[in-house]
């Protein structure tokens, strides 16, 4: 039985070049994220690096659906992988979570919490502060950004009625002890 004519420009060739176009959308957004991420974080070289290659991959799709504008297959397959790779490269950028922040929890028990935090490990520093309900301790703690949910369950833990806040970091004096180095393969993000 031979194939409908709607079927006819649907070869193993034309469905392998979309699914190839669409992987290479995939991985030059994806890329595109985590550049954006290095250039907010001031990692000059390992952002000018994904960008030549976000580029690149992004030209040779490009010219591809261009190519073949008689084709909307590709066209729509182009599409498909530029919003994959938008939820792709936000998925590596969280699980890899590279940066820093501040967490900022303003807490009725201070001592208490601040306490549990720098027995983990953290540098904690206190303030006193005034909220609606009387005294409360505002609590700055530096922290890789891996470790920002650590720092609030902990928070949490001792103070379920704590409220917090998380600020991006860009620039910090501060020297952290080898405990928070990275190794292996994050080792290579931290480089500047």
């Amino acid at each position: 039985m031979p194939a409908p004519d709607w079927l006819a420009p649907f070869t193993f060739g034309t469905l392998l070049t979309g699914v190839l176009i669409l992987a290479a959308r995939i991985g030059d957004v994806s890329i595109g994220t985590i550049r954006t991420l290095m250039v907010v974080n001031g990692r000059r070289r390992l952002a000018f690096v994904l960008s030549f290659f976000e580029v690149l991959i992004w030209v040779l799709a490009v010219s591809k659906v261009f190519g073949n504008l008689d084709q909307p297959f590709y066209a729509v397959m182009f599409a498909l992988g530029a919003a994959s790779g938008n939820y792709v490269g936000m998925t590596i950028e969280s699980r890899v979570a590279l940066g820093e922040q501040i967490v900022r929890v303003f807490t009725g028990r201070g001592r208490e919490v601040a306490e549990a935090l720098r027995k983990d490990g953290y540098r904690v520093m206190e303030m006193a502060g005034t909220g609606e309900g009387g005294p409360v301790a505002l609590l700055f703690v530096d922290v890789e950004r891996r470790n920002a949910m650590h720092v609030i369950r902990a928070a949490r833990a001792i103070d379920p009625a704590c409220h917090y806040i998380l600020d991006d970091v860009r620039l910090t004096s501060a020297v952290r002890s080898r405990l928070f180095e990275p190794t292996g393969w994050r080792a290579v993000f931290k480089r500047k």
